[in-house]
């Protein structure tokens, strides 16, 4: 990748919008972990054309990028990001007769794509309550939610409600593709190694009583409240680590006595050791002190490696 001279920052902008991209736009605010410094340049991006217009420009001239959504599931470095951010804005969403979904890429799975769904009585969507993400974000890391259920817990992935979604290929291609393009796993999808760029993406929904959507979403609303932060007073990213089978995470530091250990501003919080909090002005550094310090800890205490499941963003 090119460095961005003041000149080929002078060139992108002219070849996306002068009047809209910004210069040195400090991240934090555009995270749910609320930490981050300045990307070099910043665009909001509202449309298709105009993020695969961006995208294109970066990708032509040999611009580092990144295309946000929520911010959810990242820490954004102190020293921010050496190129340009693209946000995705992309709004909509339509419903058609039958029960189709078309959402944009930019709009809120939470509120606004669940609370569209359930109006029209249609289930599979309400399960994310709570969950900050974008519709392009799901689809990035396979969205999941571990939800409550008699007797027992299932984790619900976002996969199990796609149907399909349009694309911003590499090579500047728009193409519609069906789920089993994205080859979906655990808090993956296959645009981790190809590129492409999530547009809109389709949903297959399950007419349902509203009462019973509403039911549910009370239900994971109360689960999900006593054991995650939040966010509003404890900006965080949700699970730092990867799930161990059999025997969780966050299990394992809290053994290891690490639950409430704080390093400057960062937490680990009190109610879930697998989460760390931003308890007001924390700093990435503070945060990855507590991951080093969870990761050393429960591998000398129990043979465990820790992995973690957050994308790292920027000069680290």
């Amino acid at each position: 990748m090119r460095p961005l001279t003041p000149a080929l920052a002078d060139e992108y902008a002219e070849a996306v919008d002068p009047a809209r991209v910004r210069r040195d736009v400090p991240l934090a605010p555009f995270t749910t972990f609320r930490i981050g410094g300045p990307a070099d340049l910043f665009y909001g991006a509202r449309s298709v054309d105009e993020l695969a217009r961006a995208v294109g420009a970066a990708r032509e001239m040999g611009i580092s990028y990144l295309v946000l959504g929520r911010g959810a599931n990242t820490l954004v470095a102190d020293r921010g990001y050496r190129g340009v951010v693209i946000r995705c804005e992309i709004g909509g969403v339509e419903i058609d007769d039958d029960g189709q979904v078309v959402a944009g890429a930019g709009v809120d799975t939470f509120p606004d794509l669940i609370n569209a769904t359930v109006a029209r009585g249609l289930g599979g969507i309400h399960h994310f309550v709570g969950i900050p993400s974008t519709v392009g974000g799901a689809v990035w890391q396979n969205l999941h939610f571990l939800a409550p259920a008699p007797g027992r817990e299932r984790t619900v992935f976002w996969d199990e409600v796609m149907e399909g979604a349009t694309i911003l290929d590499p090579e500047g291609r728009i193409r519609s593709v069906d789920t089993s393009y994205f080859r979906f796993g655990y808090d993956y999808s296959v645009i981790h190694d190809t590129g492409d760029v999530v547009l809109d993406v389709s949903l297959r929904l399950v007419p349902t009583e509203r009462e019973e959507l509403r039911r549910v979403i009370r239900g994971n609303l109360a689960w999900r409240n006593e054991r995650h932060p939040d966010l509003w007073l404890y900006p965080c990213v949700g699970s730092v680590f990867k799930k161990i089978e059999g025997v969780g995470a966050g299990r394992l530091i809290d053994e290891c006595g690490l639950k409430g250990r704080v390093h400057g501003a960062a937490e680990i919080f009190h109610r879930h050791a697998n989460i760390i909090v931003n308890l007001g002005g924390a700093t990435a550094a503070e945060v990855c002190a507590l991951i080093e310090l969870a990761q050393a800890t429960v591998m000398r205490e129990t043979g465990y490696e820790l992995e973690t499941e957050i994308g790292f963003v920027g000069d680290f």
